[in-house]
This record gives C-alpha cells, structure tokens and sequence, in this order.
C-alpha cells in the first residue's frame, strides 16, 4: 500500500501546488507547479499530460465542499439526511463547474489510455469518499464494518459528477427528477446496510 497511497499523495500535492498559485492571481505553468510541489517536472508531466489539465483539476479541487461545518445543523444520528447533505452539496458544485468537470472526466479517459508504464498512477483524486465518510462517521455505530465499506462504495456511484452525466445525457431527466431517484436510492441503500436493531420502527 505504501507506493499507491505516495503516488496519490504526490499527485494531490501538485493540485494543491496549483491551487495557492492559483490563489496568489497567477496561471502557473507545469514548471511553475512542479517546483511550488517540490517535486522534478517530469514527475509533474507523469500525473498530467498537460498544464490545462491540471489547472482544471486544481479548479475543481478549489471548488470542492468541505465537511467542515457542512452537517452542523443536522442530528448526527441521521445519516440519510447527512448524505442529502453531500449529495446536495455536490449537486450545487457540479452545477457551478458542470464543463471543467466534462474535460476532466475527458482528460481522465485519455489518461487510462496510456502506456501501462503509467497504469500505477492515480488517475483522479477521490474527494466523494471523505464527504461520505464524513456524513457517515457519527453513525458508523448503525453498520456492520462489512456493510458499511459497500454502503461507502456504493454511494459514490451515486453520488457526484458520474451520475450527472447518466442523468442527463443517458435518461435525459431533469434535475428534480434525477434528485428524487438519488435520494430514494440514497435512503434504500442506508436501510438496507443497517443493523436490524438500527433501523426506523
């Protein structure tokens, strides 16, 4: 685990890089990046075919919610409505950055076209788990360990910039629509990884 979880380090320190660049008012290029990373500029190209793709990443990451205070109005044994939380949250963001999020999931399929010297490397950053996590945490007490890792994994299916697209592009619904399936699914999913004991009389 430990070479994975570094790629993934060094691939988010090179979005965080570009991000307080990009803070101070500047459009760095991928030197520039590299060097505020401390990391060489051919590890920089590795993560990132080029600077676009990574200042449209940085963008979103700039963009993206935060759990901090995200859930301070909500009762922490409710995780049905801690995740409506997240996944409006994220519905909000993706609304805001819809085409910087299309080029990225574009620039993600080129890059899992590339030569299998580079298949190790973390394609994208994953920021839906920790919101979810997040949202879940105060609860956890309700699953089972084992359900709760697939409840996890299946919410980020469901929730995020994904399931957007098939909402939109593939069953063309509208927005409210592709809300209320979300959220019934979102609390089917919930119900059914609880404990017995945990779940609603």
């Amino acid at each position: 685990m430990g070479r994975p979880n570094q790629k993934s380090r060094t691939r988010k320190d090179l979005l965080q890089a570009a991000a307080r660049l990009m803070r101070q008012g500047h459009r760095p290029s991928l030197e520039d990046i590299a060097e505020e990373a401390l990391v060489s500029r051919a590890t920089a190209y590795r993560y990132f075919p080029n600077v676009e793709a990574l200042l449209t990443e940085a963008s979103l990451d700039i963009a993206f919610p935060d759990a901090e205070g995200l859930f301070d109005d909500l009762p922490a044994d409710d995780p049905v409505a801690r995740l409506f939380r997240v996944d409006a949250a994220l519905d909000d963001m993706i609304l805001a950055n819809e085409p910087s999020l299309r080029l990225m999931l574009a620039h993600t399929v080129t890059r899992g076209l590339r030569a299998e010297d580079d298949a190790d490397l973390p394609v994208r950053q994953n920021r839906r788990t920790p919101l979810i996590e997040a949202a879940l945490k105060p609860a956890r007490q309700q699953f089972k360990p084992a359900a709760l890792d697939a409840l996890i994994k299946i919410l980020a299916l469901i929730i995020g910039t994904e399931s957007r697209v098939v909402f939109k592009d593939v069953l063309q619904t509208d927005e409210r629509e592709a809300q209320r399936v979300k959220r019934w699914a979102i609390r089917a999913l919930v119900e059914a990884a609880q404990k017995p004991r945990a779940k609603a009389p």
